[in-house]
């Protein structure tokens, strides 16, 4: 679905966002584009405490590299955010009056990386919940469909969290009572699956609670990504049985306490400020 009128989507492409979990915006970021590479070269040589990379037993070369909460330290990621027409998109997809920025993700898998991203729901990793949430999965690479992010349409509507699992395959927490993920697998068939191939400059916006995985990168091209989170009015903190992904371990917040704070902005409307 494409857009051309800064700062507002067609009515349609909201209707199809409530009601699958997921929509393909096209060419909306483009300007951006060669800012944010910029940025993701300067952030692999310098990482935040947050980094974490995975590199398989192939060796040198094939990492898949993730880094969070870095987008105030890199102009480019910091353009992305701040002066794009995102927060404004963010606001109108989750039918709320504010877009507050809530994270990034840095998602690089380099050439020959075999690390596959299991399926899973974001909600439960994070410190926040709320029904109004959006996250843009924005490539910085052409990413063909066979490595592109896959999404179970319209599970974000199945009433249902679950249990959280590190790309390697851990429990993210030790002790937890969400559902186990389906094995989407084996009942592929059954449900309605999405992906779309992108070029830079697309995003994918979908609901924290909507399903996905993504395949390796066993391909000569990076795959080189910057995911954005944001969170609308009905937001609130929640505390979880363990350390969240990304890790807040300096903030202090009360369970269900509405959510806000000076590094969680409101950036729609411009004009007003962080709590």
């Amino acid at each position: 679905m494409n857009s051309k009128k800064p700062g507002r989507l067609p009515d349609e492409v909201v209707e199809a966002f409530d009601k699958d979990g997921v929509v393909v915006l096209r060419d909306i970021f483009t300007p951006w584009v060669d800012g944010v590479r910029a940025a993701i070269e300067e952030n692999k040589q310098k990482p935040s405490w947050r980094e974490r990379t995975y590199r398989p037993d192939e060796g040198d070369g094939c990492e898949f590299f993730q880094d969070y909460c870095v987008w105030p330290d890199f102009a480019g990621y910091r353009a992305l955010v701040v002066e794009s027409p995102m927060a404004r998109f963010a606001a109108q997809l989750m039918r709320s009056a504010t877009a507050r920025m809530f994270h990034d993700h840095i998602l690089v898998k380099e050439p020959g990386n075999t690390v596959e991203t299991p399926w899973h729901q974001d909600q439960p990793y994070y410190i926040v919940d709320g029904a109004q949430s959006v996250s843009f999965w924005v490539p910085v690479d052409p990413v063909p469909r066979e490595r592109s992010v896959e999404y179970v349409v319209g599970s974000h509507q199945w009433g249902r969290d679950f249990k959280p699992m590190r790309f390697d395959g851990t429990d993210l927490y030790s002790l937890d009572s969400f559902d186990t993920v389906p094995d989407i697998e084996t009942d592929r068939e059954g449900l309605d699956i999405r992906s779309w191939s992108t070029q830079p400059g697309d995003a994918i916006a979908f609901h924290f609670k909507t399903l996905h995985g993504a395949a390796a990168n066993p391909s000569s091209q990076r795959r080189r990504v910057v995911a954005v989170r944001w969170v609308g009015d009905d937001a609130r903190f929640v505390a979880r049985p363990g350390k969240t992904s990304p890790f807040f371990p300096d903030l202090n917040y009360e369970d269900g306490a509405p959510f806000g704070g000076d590094q969680f902005p409101v950036l729609c409307p411009r004009s007003q400020s962080a709590d």
